[in-house]
């Protein structure tokens, strides 16, 4: 991809004042800098060559010239370091923001084909190094390139020969620069795909830590680390291999150019067109000048290092979300809860199979609903097209009369409520995982939903309450426990639709009883659907819906399906001799 010069500029906007400041620092420093050859040619060639009577008096002079020099060039320094480093800090954590902000719009169809590894290295690693890149490259390119082109005028001054004798070499270690710097940036670029994929390796396998040691598999998952491990190893070989040509190749073009000045300029002092006074300032000019080579050289790594960052960054800010709201979105004054699909079709962008095949279905306010199947009949699905968490393929679901399309997505799911079989908690304490549910709630609120979902016995018994931490994804609790808390999350909510995936089929008995209990509480007066794999679960529900491949086959409520003897009759009889046997 070009790279999008104007959109990498556009982060300093808002620092842009100070940005200048410390260009102007930086600017001044290197003009100082310049001014310690001349000192020196002034000491030699002016002072030691002339009346000495006079000399150590000049000496003094200079010397306090030079102390103060390094006085305002150390304080300039400071400035620009700390201040650079800022700078450098600040847009980082904007990217990051932007870059996270982003992804919480992308739709879940995005998620389903990325690595969480590999965002987390996106968000992190790239964005460090960029942060390199927005302080470094342009304090450091002016810098260098005024005591190059500094260096380059004065030597012009005082040798016109030498000086273009030197510049020889330029063109051909800036051919080298841009053979390499196109290297660096294809094995860069693979280094970051690389640990990408070491991080979701470690993501992957720590966080499914308790299944790798039941299966005491942790050879194997130490085995598949070591190769992802390998892999970046091996792209960092070629990496250290394209530096090593490059800065080795650099370094040999700095040393022939100082071989050059110290012999041609030898010459010159043989037949008298050159002193030593001015071989000496030119030797001095010469390591400012070899300098900002060698630095440059080496920034090289580093530019590169932050443009590919960049690219990954620009990568995910052009993905669009595939569901968005439209131009001017809708919000009810209420929500009823009537749901309504119209001859819905639905494909993954994979497009291998359909998984609703022009389904029609109307769910009335209050209704309680259950939805039954065949693993992969599109039971989940059905159910996640209702929030939009993916879009329809053909035709359109209403709420309310409304097609969703319309809808503010914020509004939208708002007003649902949904609860998993997998339940996910975050890190935090009980107190704060209940909240999530309303963000604003007060303790009180929190409380009051724990009782409702017949969680504030066992949260009072935890060590510190309400403030217990119950670790990553709530691993210090029991599964009947978390979704005691996800349930509460949703009375805390007070969505007017609900929707059940499976929420009770991976508990136990015990704990399927308090669960169910409290949800019987929760869906009063709520549009609910429910997704059942247990159906001894669903018998009270007022309509049950029986998919198989996109399609509704039967309806009705478990006494008629039962009468009708098809495929929910089969189903249930023979998930009954399961249960008995």
């Amino acid at each position: 991809m070009n790279f999008p010069i104007r959109k990498f500029l556009s982060y300093y906007k808002p620092y842009l004042n100070v940005f200048l400041l410390v260009l102007a620092c930086a600017t001044f420093i290197s003009l100082l800098s310049l001014a310690f050859p001349l000192l020196v040619r002034y000491v030699t060639h002016e002072i030691l060559e002339n009346d000495l009577s006079a000399a150590f008096h000049d000496i003094l002079w200079v010397g306090c010239v030079m102390i103060v020099l390094v006085i305002l060039q150390n304080a300039g320094n400071f400035f620009v370091d700390f201040k650079g480093h800022e700078i450098g800090a600040r847009m980082e954590s904007d990217l990051r923001s932007e870059l996270f902000s982003h992804m919480q719009k992308l739709s879940l169809s995005f998620y389903d084909k990325q690595k969480t590894g590999q965002l987390m290295t996106r968000i992190t690693n790239d964005l460090l190094l960029l942060s390199e890149l927005y302080h470094h490259a342009p304090e450091d390119y002016v810098k260098y390139s005024i005591r190059f082109l500094g260096s380059f005028i004065i030597l012009l001054y005082i040798n016109v020969p030498l000086t273009i004798a030197v510049f020889c070499f330029l063109p051909v270690l800036g051919v080298l620069s841009l053979y390499f710097n196109k290297k660096l940036n294809r094995a860069l670029t693979r280094n970051k795909e690389r640990i990408g994929d070491v991080n979701a390796q470690i993501e992957d396998s720590l966080g499914g830590i308790r299944v790798v040691q039941s299966f005491a598999n942790e050879e194997l998952e130490i085995g598949k680390f070591n190769r992802e491990n390998q892999r970046f190893l091996e792209s960092r070989k070629g990496t250290y291999k394209a530096e090593a040509y490059f800065f080795n190749t650099a370094e040999a073009f700095v040393q022939m150019i100082t071989i050059t000045v110290v012999v041609f300029g030898a010459m010159q002092i043989l037949d008298a067109s050159m002193n030593l006074a001015d071989l000496i300032t030119f030797l001095l000019y010469i390591g400012f000048m070899v300098e900002p080579m060698q630095k440059l050289t080496h920034m090289s790594m580093q530019f590169q290092e932050g443009i590919t960052g960049f690219q990954r960054f620009l990568q995910i800010m052009n993905t669009k979300p595939e569901i968005e709201n439209q131009p001017e979105p809708k919000s009810l004054p209420s929500i009823d809860g009537q749901i309504e699909f119209k001859d819905v079709c639905f494909h993954y962008n994979d497009r291998t199979n359909t998984v609703i095949d022009h389904l029609s279905l109307t769910i009335h306010p209050g209704e309680y609903v259950a939805i039954v199947g065949f693993s992969g009949a599109g039971k989940t699905t059905l159910a996640s097209l209702i929030p939009r968490f993916y879009e329809v393929t053909e035709g359109e679901v209403l709420l309310d009369g409304e097609n969703i399309r319309e809808l503010d997505l914020h509004f939208l799911r708002k007003g649902i409520g949904v609860v998993q079989q997998d339940v996910y908690l975050f890190s935090g304490s009980v107190m704060d995982n209940i909240r999530y549910g309303n963000p604003e709630a007060s303790d009180e609120e929190v409380i009051l939903a724990a009782h409702q979902a017949n969680a504030h016995s066992f949260i009072t018994d935890l060590p510190d309450g309400y403030h217990a931490e119950i670790g990553q994804r709530g691993v210090r609790l029991s599964g009947g426990q978390k979704q005691r808390l996800s349930i509460a999350r949703v009375f805390l909510k007070n969505p007017p639709i609900l929707i059940l995936d499976e929420a009770t089929s991976a508990l136990d008995n015990e704990s399927e009883g308090v669960v169910k209990e409290a949800l019987d509480t929760l869906v009063k007066g709520r549009t609910t659907i429910v997704i059942a794999h247990r159906l001894s679960t669903i018998r009270n529900a007022g309509r049950i819906i029986v998919l198989s491949k996109g399609k509704i086959t039967e309806q009705g409520s478990h006494e008629e399906l039962l009468r009708q003897e098809g495929s929910y009759s089969r189903l249930y009889s023979k998930q009954f001799e399961g249960q008995v046997n």
